[in-house]
């Protein structure tokens, strides 16, 4: 049998799952090794595969979700990068947008710059908007430039972004041949290759955040490749992309910033299967880790995507406007809201003696207290022992022993005590704090776009999430919950389901009256040209590539677009016009209450999505689920606090095999290998298709 493996590192674990032809499902939850990630994966890879005595060649395909390229970035662990740009244009990443993200903060500072003034160098030529070159390249000044740069002898990318190269790359093109000429082996990265799109800033800040990047994610994925040889693997190996694709290491190695949002994405595309199995259209996703809480909508089965992200900006909660915190990265991505609140967020009390919860976390190393590692601060974790919710012999099947008496001691000394409540109490209001903080999430990707989380299911899942669950719920008035299979894990499953993509841009401002459609679709193919090269590098024939075609447009004037799906309605091009006019008036007013026939619309990008079509479904009909000794779940019921209305109830503890489509009332106990769900009183539970765990709200 063949087995497609995926794997999800996280800011405290790194999850494994092997998913065999038949739906045969394996799973492995370790700690994350943040000195060297890889060693984590072959970690628990060859541990999974030592003890199903699966061999290398079993192993057909390996997918993977890596936060390597966000942490270089967070870190400031990126390369040194120099950037070569139009005279006169060398402070746009100083410059940026002239945003703040914290309007009433004069402590406020933006981000320092990935490049240092000293290292940008301003080459003297010129392109118009419309491609003609207004001043010639000087090579003569432009070759002292490289020079100089390069024989400052510590520079280890560089970044070329020049004015208006999104219509006309010569320039772009010149400076890396005379880079060449110098350089055989410096990464170089053209803006009119990353981005050619419109905008100097967005493409400056781009190419930039790629350039600096770029040796840090390859030297990882180089290393993760020889790690997996070394177990025999020699499967080709796919990164998850931001947008919810797949691409392959010699793509992701090239064009980094496309798996920022690697991990995260993971989830969201599994999620959308989920609910695909049930027969529902809406759901909202929540996954709560050790570190962050995560949050997604999806409608219509269709998750969300936004055009750009702010990578470093703190906590990101999807707002349209509060930008400019971080480094502006314009690539497709899933629209996911994030908060620093997580089963390793630390616990502690604010400056007016109330109880916070987050963004800081203990992480792995030293976690939290209850590892017993050092740690003496209280995290979430900590208080979720406390509460009766997690069983501190069975955390990772057992495999990582918890210490309930550390996490008393550091709980009553530093919250207990100070706020003279009772143990329970403390934990209590921690756990429901760290609700309010996440349910901000979850009303930026609902209530924020319009939308009534009451109208949408909840999916849960990540090693925390079903433990928060139903609280969280009972605060949006959300009456059902969706625990996905090996849920603990389910990102790691969510990497299988996803078809190869790449995702291209090119800007194309025409009026849409005056539009020439043999112009357009000339551009549309000159992209699925470079997306069947791409796709056939990694293995895909002719015959199994897919495109889809998008429109930016906006109305004449605007200073932002909307992308609409470009139209098959042959060759009639007032009926294509037509159609796209109709189809951007309605995405306006979806998004903004209003449109307007009486504007004029122009096209701005064009964009083009090819996707590789596999001849085998990526999504199994069934998932059989590997069982795990149970033996150390000593107890088949505890004690669990349920708030002051509730109080201690003596709770079930009982495991998903145990839960039938009848189902059982809570307060109830599930727990599993990887994770554990919470059913408080006035909750019922049942199991459904896929080993998926439904709660419905009793009278809701």
């Amino acid at each position: 049998m063949k087995y497609r493996i995926g794997v999800d590192i996280g800011g405290t674990f790194t999850d494994v799952v092997f998913l065999g032809d038949d739906g045969t499902t394996l799973t492995a939850k370790l700690s994350s090794t943040p000195d060297d990630y890889s060693q984590a994966i072959a970690t628990g890879v060859g541990a999974l595969m030592q003890d199903h005595g699966i061999a290398g060649d079993d192993i057909s395909e390996v997918m993977h979700g890596t936060t390597i390229a966000t942490n270089a970035i967070l870190q400031h662990r990126g390369v040194k990068t120099a950037l070569l740009t139009t005279e006169g244009f060398g402070d746009v990443l100083e410059i940026r947008r002239l945003r703040m993200p914290v309007l009433y903060d004069l402590a406020w500072r933006k981000p320092d710059a990935l490049v240092a003034r000293a290292n940008r160098f301003e080459i003297n030529e010129r392109m118009d908007h419309q491609g003609n070159v207004e001043r010639a390249l000087d090579e003569a000044q432009a070759g002292a430039a490289i020079d100089r740069l390069l024989g400052q002898g510590d520079i280890e990318a560089i970044a070329v972004c020049l004015i208006n190269a999104y219509v006309n790359g010569n320039h772009e093109d010149r400076l890396l041949a005379m880079i060449r000429a110098r350089d055989q082996d410096i990464p170089v990265c053209l803006s009119s290759q990353v981005l050619p799109e419109i905008k100097e800033y967005e493409r400056t800040s781009t190419t930039v955040v790629n350039a600096y990047i770029l040796p840090v994610v390859k030297g990882y994925l180089d290393a993760l490749t020889a790690r997996l040889s070394d177990l025999g693997i020699t499967a080709p190996i796919l990164v998850m992309q931001s947008n919810g694709g797949a691409m392959g290491v010699a793509a992701a190695s090239t064009l980094p910033i496309h798996i920022i949002e690697s991990g995260p994405a993971a989830g969201v595309v599994g999620a959308a299967e989920i609910i695909k199995k049930l027969g529902y259209d809406n759901a909202l996703t929540f996954d709560m880790g050790g570190t962050t809480a995560k949050a997604a909508m999806i409608e219509n089965g269709t998750y969300n995507r936004v055009g750009e992200l702010d990578v470093g900006a703190g906590i990101n909660l999807a707002g349209r406007l509060l930008k400019g915190g971080g480094y502006h990265v314009r690539v497709p991505a899933i629209d996911i809201a994030e908060i620093g609140a997580g089963g390793g967020s630390l616990l502690a009390l604010d400056s007016a003696g109330g109880i916070s919860v987050g963004p800081d976390s203990a992480g792995a190393d030293p976690g939290p207290v209850c590892y017993g590692l050092g740690n003496d601060t209280p995290t979430m974790t900590d208080a979720n022992i406390l509460l009766g919710y997690l069983n501190p012999e069975h955390l990772v099947g057992g495999g990582l022993k918890l210490d309930k008496n550390k996490a008393a001691n550091a709980l009553k000394a530093k919250m207990a005590e100070p706020l003279a409540l009772s143990m329970e109490a403390a934990a209590y209001g921690a756990h429901m704090v760290a609700n309010a903080t996440m349910s901000r999430a979850l009303r930026a990707v609902s209530s924020d776009r319009g939308r009534d989380p009451r109208d949408f299911a909840l999916i849960a899942f990540g090693g925390n999430g079903p433990v928060h669950a139903a609280s969280l719920c009972e605060s949006l008035d959300i009456t059902r919950i969706l625990v996905p299979p090996v849920s603990g894990v389910f990102s790691a499953l969510g990497l299988l389901f996803p078809a190869t993509e790449h995702h291209y841009v090119q800007t194309f401002r025409r009026a849409i009256e005056t539009c020439d459609r043999r112009e357009l679709d000339a551009t549309f193919a000159e992209k699925e040209a470079e997306g069947a090269k791409a796709l056939q590098s990694e293995g895909y024939g002719p015959t199994q590539v897919r495109y889809q075609r998008f429109v930016d447009m906006r109305y004449r004037g605007e200073n932002s677009e909307l992308s609409v799906a470009y139209p098959d309605h042959g060759p009639d091009s007032a009926d294509i016009f037509a159609a796209l006019r109709l189809g951007f008036d309605a995405a306006h007013e979806k998004i903004y209450g209003y449109h307007s026939i009486e504007e004029s619309v122009e096209i701005v990008n064009l964009r083009v999505v090819a996707t590789g079509i596999s001849d085998t479904p990526r999504v199994p009909e069934q998932l059989s689920l590997a069982s795990r000794d149970t033996s150390h779940a000593v107890a088949n019921e505890r004690d669990a606090y349920f708030g002051p209305e509730h109080g201690w109830c003596p709770s079930p503890v009982v495991g998903r095999n145990d839960i039938d489509s009848a189902g059982r009332d809570g307060p109830l106990i599930v727990e599993e290998y990887d994770c554990t769900t919470v059913v408080p009183p006035g909750w019922h539970i049942h199991r459904d298709v896929w080993d998926i765990l439904v709660l419905q709200m009793i009278n809701g």
